[in-house]
């Protein structure tokens, strides 16, 4: 493997695509290493314009959540300040090669393959709608697609740790302090319907549905499912909304839901927070934050004989495929358990 830095060229296999979308040979990107960045990395008024239109389309018509679009400008802006570094001052200049040297810069900075993924999802888009608005004579991103490692199984609570854990926050709730009460709830509903943190922070009072025992949440691209909910999450959430909003509720607390200490709409990073310490006082059960109940959930509706396409619509997943990861999670497990107590395993 090439080395990166002092008299060595970054390389990185990619995969080039046909015009028909199938997948030839692999390819071999090197790039020399880049020049010394300038003092300020300064676009032309034509190229820093393109990419305001841009990033105002992925907002105002592709309804991306905020914080992809933030991702797709910074990835799309730090290829156009590498051809800008490379001599392409001008849109009509980016191509294929210089799409790939782009990639191969960020391989060898050390970027990973989520990382490499994600960077290619941005520009790919990019000069898709670079294309249709005339902007570019062709689109080379459709000639890109990056090589995918193995995806990796997504860490999990047994049933007994899951159980365990709810014991633990239910016994912190006792002091009726309204944060603790605070954090049974939000443990409770993110185990009880395996949606998102940000789906989580995001929810207003009204979004609980006590008579049918469903909450409604707003997933990404705003689109809105309703998700069946458990006494137990119930209870814990009617406590914490009978005994502890109030006492944390200010005059622009709104409707949010969930309060932090100051009385606004409470912050992903406290929820990330409250379950990683939560979930560190549980014996044996690795470090999980938010989506890793998420996962825990959906392993385990799966285990207990939930059919995949109702675990689907309840995570809010736009394919099948994303949700197919949690049977393997189980079969793994299964396979676990089989080397462990089958005397000829």
């Amino acid at each position: 493997m090439t080395r990166c830095g002092e008299g060595g060229d970054a390389s990185l296999p990619v995969l080039d695509r046909d015009r028909g979308g199938a997948q030839r040979k692999p390819v071999l990107l090197t790039a020399s290493p880049a020049p010394p960045a300038e003092p300020e990395d300064s676009l032309s008024p034509e190229v820093d314009g393109a990419l305001r239109e841009f990033t105002g389309y992925l907002r105002d018509e592709r309804d991306l959540s905020p914080h992809t679009v933030r991702a797709y400008q910074a990835d799309v802006r730090a290829l156009l300040v590498f051809a800008t570094r490379s001599g392409a001052t001008s849109l009509d200049r980016v191509d294929l090669a210089l799409l790939r040297g782009w990639l191969a810069e960020l391989a060898c900075a050390g970027a990973g393959r989520a990382r490499l993924a994600r960077g290619t999802a941005a520009v790919r888009s990019f000069t898709a709608w670079a294309y249709r608005h005339h902007r570019l004579p062709t689109d080379p991103g459709v000639l890109l697609a990056t090589a995918r490692g193995p995806r990796r199984l997504p860490a999990v609570l047994t049933a007994t740790q899951a159980k365990a854990l709810m014991e633990v926050v239910a016994t912190a709730a006792d002091d009726r302090d309204p944060v603790t009460l605070r954090n049974r709830a939000v443990l409770e509903l993110l185990y009880a319907t395996g949606i998102r943190v940000g789906e989580l922070v995001g929810m207003d009072v009204e979004d609980v549905d006590w008579s049918r025992h469903v909450v409604r949440v707003r997933g990404k691209g705003r689109k809105e499912r309703t998700v069946p909910i458990g006494s137990p999450a119930l209870g814990a959430i009617h406590e914490w909304l009978q005994e502890g909003r109030g006492r944390l509720s200010r005059p622009g607390s709104g409707l949010a839901l969930f309060l932090g200490t100051r009385g606004a709409r409470i912050d992903q990073r406290v929820v990330r927070t409250v379950v990683h310490r939560m979930v560190a006082e549980v014996g044996g059960a690795p470090d999980i934050g938010p989506h890793g109940l998420r996962h825990s959930a959906a392993t385990h509706l799966l285990a207990g004989g939930a059919d995949l396409r109702s675990v689907q619509e309840m995570l809010g997943h736009a394919t099948l495929a994303t949700t197919q990861i949690y049977t393997h999670v189980s079969i793994e497990r299964l396979r676990s358990a089989y080397a462990q107590a089958h005397p000829r395993a």
